[in-house]
């Protein structure tokens, strides 16, 4: 089966479009390879030059210093040196600006590229349809090593474009000007509610819980995205330093919104799905709708914290004997029941996390171990010399093992591992916080099986109940500012011998910190992505409807502030722990500070489409409203029987790969299904495999997997099955609602009655 198509007559305008950017974007690379050789020359000069005296040596290493940090600039903007195009209409004539992570000018001292942190940028960010800062459109460019691979526009004065302008739209700005276009003033008022809506969104203030509600085709993703632009650009003091957080509910979507977010820089955006939210852990599978629902219960932080106290265990829980009886090289000591309750109550009522008050434990046993041991061998001990005795101790074997048993340092992984793979165990926790035996089952799990994106959360939850010990870790932070403090010191002695102190040619610090070898320096994104404690400045949460309680105990962590942009539809959850009521999942972390906007225009999805999927939504959340769907043209939905699942499949998806010629078809399954579509579509794409699936002509995707995706052509497969799943007319709501130009569903039973529609 052939997927793709060759192209035919004349250029389409997008492909138009493309090179007219490409030949553009080929310039700035190529001044870029000039530049980048030219430092490196000025960089090897200074190097061979030689020097007579301390002060020509000083000089000479300040500016090899400025140009090694000039080529690193240059070298580390290879990747989103341009990603962005404004237009701007003045009297004299119009002007196309070009936005990037630096500052470029050409042969002739002319701008071919604005550095996204100049005034001159400003508008890039700024600019929405209420206010356009003098924009007749926004063009967002993907690049990927140096090829031109996308683009999306934006138009805020079509008046302003040239015929050939506006023939070369892309993206949303092409349908958008179509619906401007129209016949009727109907469409002109439907544009201007569109462009009301999102720059409601975008201008929206940064404290609080901002939630957009919208169904499929309404746009609430990128409205959300260019928030994040937008706050990225305006609030930069504030998150360049703590940076901002966006949430997806799957790797494909994540390189899907990728391309719309501008880059800023690539240093200030961290993206995660939820199952890497956790550092060291990429969890990508999912557990059973039944494990999930009870992982994702609120009574799982009890839970946990009830796991984590069943772990401090006195001797006589340990080893059945009240005393703490310990063999070492000197013989048997003994240290009494009451002595080891005394440290332990103790532990227990200091307001430490495990791991942090595991370090009073150990030392108050190794120092009633050291008493016993010298009981035992007749020889009386100071006070002052039982932290020297217990350190002796401490490195016996058996010693350890019996501290571990009774106060063990627990990691998150191996509380959560330990805990699922112990039924009984399970059975004493849960009873005391209250899960019943059907949950205390479904958790119960082979510890050699890989973290489901379910446990992330659980993982996430452990870390907070556990702490760590970090003494260690502030002792090498101590030690390093005081020899931080002695660099500067003997660096402005150097500069005042010198003279360079009074010539303000170099500070103190930036000698110092010239000669300390730390490394790459990593960006705020870098260091945010590796820190579990770290607190954003914002964080915005895509296909939110999907996260149960503990998965907001995970964002909320995160982002102590609560300055959030929540995006989702509550219609479309197919999570059995989802989200119901944003009302209910906020409101408990930002009282009176969650705000909900809605946005009701679907300018997507066709009419006969959203018919379909009308009626599906009344069986999925009755309470929902359907958005407004604006678009009348596509082709009718149609149902396709077919005789059995793998027969017949591949000519129908061979059939929309012809009627919609350069665009994509997704595959749309249930889980049980899945296996076997991929079976009859051998060359279709998966998430996950080589290259990205979702630039291919045809891809396979569950209902979950399709989430906030789009595709020119949906086939539905086995309605049913969906409907079959927990959360199943959601499911099958998401699927036909992913269809920008065609919807098929292909069934081998009779339709249910949710699609009676495509009867006939």
């Amino acid at each position: 089966m052939q997927f793709c198509q060759e192209d035919a007559g004349e250029a389409s305008p997008e492909r138009a479009a493309l090179a007219a950017e490409q030949a553009r974007i080929g310039t700035m690379y190529e001044r870029l390879d000039v530049l980048r050789a030219h430092t490196a020359d000025q960089l090897a000069e200074v190097q061979l030059q030689t020097h007579t005296g301390y002060a020509a040596l000083v000089e000479r290493e300040t500016r090899a210093y400025e140009h090694a940090r000039r080529r690193a600039q240059l070298s580390a903007v290879e990747e989103g040196l341009c990603f962005g195009r404004i237009d701007l209409s003045y009297d004299d004539g119009p002007e196309a600006r070009y936005v990037g992570r630096i500052g470029l000018r050409d042969t002739e001292h002319e701008t071919i590229l604005v550095d996204w942190r100049a005034p001159a940028a400003r508008p890039f960010y700024a600019a929405t349809p209420s206010d356009p800062l003098g924009l007749t459109r926004r063009r967002h460019l993907r690049v990927r090593r140096r090829r031109v691979t996308g683009l999306d526009d934006e138009v805020f004065d079509s008046e302003g474009l040239s015929e050939g302008d506006r023939r070369q739209l892309v993206g949303e700005a092409a349908l958008l000007e179509s619906l401007h276009r129209g016949r009727t003033g109907r469409m002109a008022d439907i544009v201007a509610t569109i462009q009301s809506e999102q720059d409601r969104v975008i201008r929206a203030r940064l404290a609080g819980v901002l939630v957009v509600q919208g169904g499929p085709g309404t746009g609430k993703t990128v409205a959300a995205l260019h928030r994040a632009a937008y706050l990225l650009y305006t609030h930069r003091n504030v998150l360049e330093r703590r940076g901002a957080l966006v949430v997806g509910p799957n790797t494909a979507f994540l390189r899907y919104v990728s391309d719309v977010l501008p880059s800023l820089g690539e240093t200030d955006v961290v993206m995660r799905t939820l199952g890497e939210l956790f550092p060291g852990v990429e969890a990508t599978g999912h557990d059973p709708h039944a494990t999930a629902a009870v992982k994702g219960s609120p009574l799982m932080a009890d839970l946990v914290a009830a796991a984590v106290v069943d772990r401090q265990r006195t001797p006589r829980e340990a080893f059945g004997s009240g005393d703490l009886v310990v063999e070492v090289d000197a013989g048997a000591i003994t240290v009494p029941e009451a002595a080891c309750r005394r440290v332990l109550d103790t532990a227990r009522k200091l307001p430490l996390a495990h791991n942090t008050a595991r370090k009073y434990v150990v030392r108050s046993l190794l120092s009633e171990l050291a008493r016993a041991e010298s009981t035992l061998l007749a020889r009386p001990v100071q006070d002052d010399d039982l932290p020297f005795v217990g350190e002796r101790l401490w490195h016996e074997a058996p010693v350890r093992r019996a501290l571990d048993a009774l106060w063990p340092d627990l990691s998150p992984q191996r509380l959560i591992r330990d805990l699922f793979s112990d039924p009984e165990a399970l059975e004493r926790v849960g009873e005391l916080v209250g899960l019943d035996a059907e949950s205390r089952a479904a958790l119960v799990r082979d510890p050699a099986l890989p973290w489901t994106v379910e446990d992330v959360p659980l993982l996430d939850e452990a870390a907070d109940v556990l702490g760590r010990d970090d003494s260690d870790e502030r002792a090498r932070e101590r030690r390093a500012e005081e020899n931080r403090a002695e660099e500067v010191r003997f660096a402005q002695g150097v500069l005042e011998f010198t003279g360079l102190a009074e010539d303000e040619m170099m500070n103190a610090e930036a000698l110092a910190d010239r000669h300390r070898d730390e490394g790459p320096r990593r960006t705020t994104a870098e260091r945010a992505g590796e820190d579990r404690e770290w607190a954003y400045g914002h964080v915005i949460v895509d296909e939110a409807q999907e996260l149960s309680p503990m998965a907001w105990r995970t964002v909320m962590r995160r982002v102590p502030t609560r300055s959030l942009t929540v995006v989702g539809d509550v219609a479309q959850t197919g999570s059995a722990a989802g989200t119901r009521s944003w009302t209910d999942a906020l409101e408990p972390y930002a009282p009176g500070k969650v705000h909900v906007e809605r946005l009701l225009v679907n300018y997507r999805t066709p009419a006969p489409i959203m018919a379909v999927a009308a009626d599906v939504l009344r069986e999925a959340a009755p309470g929902e409203e359907v958005p407004d769907s604006v678009r009348e043209e596509g082709d009718a939905p149609r149902g396709v029987r077919l005789s059995s699942l793998p027969d017949g499949l591949p000519g129908v998806v061979a059939e929309e790969v012809a009627a919609i010629g350069e665009g994509r078809v997704a595959v749309v399954t249930s889980d049980r299904h899945l296996a076997e579509v991929v079976e009859a579509l051998p060359r279709a794409a998966r998430p996950g495999t080589a290259g990205d699936a979702l630039e291919e002509s045809v891809v396979v995707l569950t209902a979950t997997e399709s989430k906030g995706l789009e595709f020119d052509s949906v086939v539905v497969v086995e309605p049913d099955a969906l409907l079959a799943q927990p959360r199943g007319a959601n499911d099958l709501y998401v699927a036909v609602t992913r269809a920008t130009r065609r919807l098929t569903v292909a069934h081998t039973a009779d339709l249910p009655g949710v699609l009676k529609r495509l009867e006939g």
